[in-house]
């Protein structure tokens, strides 16, 4: 059950493959944009905005991401906002607020990889995998 605090919902398609990297540690991390589409009415005219999300999954889960996701792969992704802060060389300062992923479920994938790209009742049925970090924890 959610309560009130930090939670987020997005859902969108993967605008490049995702990267894995490890910690010094030893623990994965995959980090990967999505693109998230919004139709709106503006006045008579019909109106697309696109924004663009940074998402980071972390262990099992990351793992995962890095194996089957690809560029264009559809995602819904629930999670938490995180914002980082931090001053380079040249003692910039800056700022991002990323998504810190505790769950997602991989959809559709990219039309050009469908066999036959009919969009009909031939189109492959979206493949659901959903994957909670919990689980995934809990298992290690």
């Amino acid at each position: 059950m959610l309560t009130w605090g930090n939670h987020v919902f997005v859902a969108g398609n993967l605008t490049k493959d995702p990267g894995l990297k490890k910690t010094p540690g030893g623990r994965a991390v995959c980090t990967f944009s999505i693109a998230v589409n919004r139709d709106y009415q503006a006045g008579e005219e019909e109106k697309k905005d696109v924004s663009f999300f940074t998402i980071e999954t972390w262990a099992t889960l990351a793992e995962n991401c890095a194996t089957y996701l690809e560029k264009g792969r559809e995602v819904h992704v629930i999670g938490r906002l995180q914002q980082d802060r931090w001053t380079d060389a040249e003692g910039g300062r800056h700022e991002r607020v990323k998504i810190v992923a505790n769950r997602v479920e991989f959809g559709r994938r990219p039309k050009e990889k469908h066999e036959g790209g009919g969009k009909g009742d031939d189109a492959p049925k979206p493949e659901i995998i959903s994957i909670e970090e919990d689980e995934l924890l809990k298992a290690v």
